[in-house]
């Protein structure tokens, strides 16, 4: 609008060809008006122009972060993926054997008792063959068990433990047994890892394990917000047997449940 009148006061002096100062001066005013507008609108657009070039800047920035992040994700993924097959590739290799040993001491036992033979006088005499296979020995059977339970195979060491305490009812290990056969419920039935730790508490209390029996009935206790019996256990183990090692763990416990 301003350019149009512009134009017009010009062409109107140059058509009278006796424009007056004023209307110079006025005409110059409007000229100076236009482009100081024009300026404004110019200056307006340059900062609407970068804001749009700084927020385009800002989300690819943010798209290449996060392009490295998914390909950070993708190795890690790849990397523990790796990791949990060969876990699995070790676990069933160490499953397969576990069962291949068990299944030779059941095949053992299976054979020794097929070939034995008992007279009416209650004396064994060997079969036909005159071949009496040995069962495994009291170690052998202890010490694939708790390999075992160490690698974590629990239903398997489970089963070889109590096949020890059937074929070896009186060996001296019998209270390290039971406590390792209960160690094998613990995660999924506590109910019989406490029966077993019991069993070790009550009946061979003057073992080795019997404080350590002691401590697990009060860790279970305590797992299962039961307070009082936790307390129990734990003083059975400090009574009992106060220089064993549990007897500090159990006094640690107690100041911690105290009321």
């Amino acid at each position: 609008m301003i350019r149009r009148q512009v134009l017009v006061g010009i062409g109107l002096a140059l058509l009278g060809g006796c424009a007056t100062n004023g209307a110079v001066r006025k005409v110059e005013t409007q000229i100076l008006v236009l482009r100081t507008e024009a300026a404004r609108r110019d200056s307006a657009r340059a900062a609407d122009l970068a804001a749009v070039i700084e927020g385009q800047s800002r989300v690819i920035d943010s798209l290449i972060v996060l392009r490295e992040s998914i390909r950070q994700v993708k190795g890690d993924l790849s990397g523990d993926l790796f990791n949990i097959q060969q876990q699995l590739l070790q676990v069933q290799e160490l499953t397969g054997q576990s069962q291949r040993r068990l299944s030779e001491i059941r095949r053992e036992l299976q054979a020794r008792e097929q070939n034995l033979q008992v007279d009416t006088t209650g004396a064994i005499l060997p079969d036909s063959l005159g071949v009496i296979p040995l069962p495994p020995s009291a170690d052998e059977m202890y010490q694939t068990a708790l390999t075992l339970l160490r690698r974590g195979s629990v239903g398997t060491a489970r089963l070889g433990f109590q096949e020890f305490l059937r074929t070896y009812p009186t060996e001296e290990r019998v209270p390290a047994a039971l406590l390792n056969l209960g160690e094998t419920f613990a995660g999924e039935n506590p109910d019989s890892a406490a029966y077993y730790f019991r069993e070790v508490a009550t009946r061979y209390d003057q073992s080795d394990r019997a404080p350590t029996a002691w401590y697990k009935l009060g860790q279970l206790a305590e797992l299962e917000q039961d307070l009082t019996a936790a307390r129990d256990a734990y003083q059975e183990v400090v009574r009992r047997f106060p220089r064993s090692p549990e007897a500090n763990l159990a006094r640690d416990r107690l100041t911690a449940l105290r009321p």
